[in-house]
């Protein structure tokens, strides 16, 4: 549906949209792949080729990433093990995508929040993370790139550089964070964070930035 076409349907009525955005949503989310698929543990290869089926597979990965409501998406939450990334971490920033990228630097200033995972449904657990960072790879057709990112955009790539490693929110949240979500994961039930726990935090001048999915 094109950009006009939702803004009429929202001049029809704001529960129109709202359905019409689930199932929009419901149908992307049911090509990420899902926790308990080993492809999730799996470390992604080095991308070697480039050309129009790089840039086909970025497309998909980006209109999935946004038909999901996500900020971010790896190659391997689609089953495709290429070190391959797309995100977009702001509603007014270019969806951008990043080959085989690397870490050149972190920030010794570290944050917590809570993230969720399209590959974790219904499923939130913090994550400490430094809050800059510096990262190297390739764009679509070849070209190196740097990103400087920090906050929210750092935070989306290190999750989904993770990712790329075979790496889940599950191996970076607390135990006991980690223990109810993977009860709540085998239940089919939802999870977040206990309350307590932010409200500790809160009151300690812990950082926290909003919760982020990807």
């Amino acid at each position: 549906m094109s950009e006009n076409a939702e803004i009429e349907a929202g001049e029809r009525g704001g529960n129109e949209l709202d359905a019409e955005l689930l199932e929009r949503r419901e149908a992307a989310l049911a090509q990420v792949v899902k926790f308990g698929d080993p492809v999730l543990k799996s470390k992604a290869s080095p991308v070697r080729d480039f050309g129009p089926g790089l840039r086909a597979e970025v497309e998909r990965m980006i209109a999935i990433m946004r038909g999901a409501m996500g900020v971010g998406l790896a190659a391997t939450q689609v089953g495709v093990l290429r070190r391959l990334l797309v995100f977009q971490a702001g509603p007014d920033s270019e969806p951008t995508a990043l080959v085989n990228p690397e870490v050149e630097w972190f920030s010794e200033e570290a944050v917590v929040a809570e993230e969720g995972c399209l590959s974790l449904p219904r499923v939130s657990m913090d994550v400490e993370r430094p809050l800059h960072a510096r990262f190297r790879g390739l764009d679509v057709d070849g070209e190196p790139v740097r990103i400087e990112a920090s906050g929210l955009e750092a935070r989306v790539l290190q999750h989904e550089l993770d990712h790329l490693d075979g790496v889940l929110i599950l191996d970076r949240a607390p135990r006991a964070q980690r223990k109810g979500a993977l009860r709540a994961l085998r239940e089919g039930e939802s999870y977040g964070p206990p309350l307590d726990e932010h409200e500790a935090g809160d009151q300690a001048g812990e950082h926290r930035e909003p919760k982020s999915t990807a």
